[in-house]
C-alpha cells in the first residue's frame, strides 16, 4: 500500500514517530534503532510496511529497508506478530540478527521485551532452516565477481549469500553487493554489513 512515508518528523516518542507528510501526521511504529536515526522537526523517510487486520490498522515504518526486510522475515515465523518483531528489532540491527540466528545466540533474541526462550528459539530454528534452504538456492552466476581469497573461503561467501537471500535480496543483487568483498579478512557480519552498504548506495 505505501512503500515509504516521507515529511518531517513531528512527533517522537517510545516506539512511535508521527511523520507529518503534507499536513497529515502519521502515526508510525517503529523500532529504537530508526528512531534513533530520527530528528525531530527534521526531515524522515520510513519504508513501511501496513498490518491491516478486521479491528487493526497500524504502519510499521523502518529507516532502512533491510530493517523491513528482517522484520517481514520475522513475521514468517510461527507465533511472532508485529509487536514481537519490533520488539526483537529494537535490541538487533539487521546484521547482528543474522548474525545471532547464524550462531544461534537465543539471549540476544530474548533480550527484547516480551520475548521468551521459546519463541526466540523458534525465530533461530525456522530462520535458520530458510537459510540452510537459501543457501542450496543460490548461485554464484558470474564468478568473476569475486576475488581469489574468495572462492577459497566458500563457506563464509554462502552463508553471507544466505543470510541476503533471506532478506529478499536476489542472486544478481547477492553477486554485484559482494563484489571486491575480502571475505578472508572480514568476519560474517562484517561481509553482510560490506554487502548491505553496497545495496543502499
Amino acid at each position: 500500500m505505501f512503500h515509504y512515508i516521507s515529511g518531517t518528523a513531528a512527533l517522537l516518542l517510545p516506539n512511535l514517530a508521527v511523520i507529518d507528510c503534507g499536513g497529515v501526521g502519521f502515526e508510525i511504529n517503529t523500532s529504537s534503532y530508526t528512531l534513533s536515526q530520527l530528528k525531530q522537526g527534521e526531515k524522515a523517510k520510513l519504508f513501511t510496511y501496513v498490518h491491516i487486520r478486521e479491528d487493526t490498522f497500524e504502519i510499521y515504518g523502518f529507516s532502512g529497508e533491510s530493517e523491513k526486510r528482517c522484520f517481514e522475515m520475522l513475521l514468517g515465523v510461527s507465533g511472532v506478530g508485529p509487536k514481537a518483531a519490533l520488539s526483537i528489532l529494537s535490541v538487533n540491527t539487521p546484521e547482528s540478527l543474522i548474525m545471532n540466528i547464524v550462531s544461534g545466540n537465543e539471549k540476544s533474541i530474548m533480550a527484547a521485551p516480551g520475548i521468551g526462550k521459546k519463541i526466540a528459539q523458534r525465530v533461530i530454528l525456522e530462520l535458520k532452516d530458510k537459510m540452510a534452504k537459501e543457501t542450496q538456492s543460490v548461485s554464484f552466476s558470474d564468478p568473476g565477481v569475486f576475488t581469489a581469497p574468495i572462492v577459497s573461503d566458500r563457506s563464509k561467501l554462502g552463508d553471507a549469500a544466505a543470510a541476503l537471500a533471506v532478506l529478499g535480496y536476489s542472486t544478481p543483487e547477492i553477486n554485484a553487493a559482494l563484489k571486491g568483498v575480502d571475505v578472508e579478512s572480514l568476519t560474517l557480519e562484517q561481509i553482510i554489513k560490506a554487502a548491505l552498504k553496497q545495496m543502499m548506495k
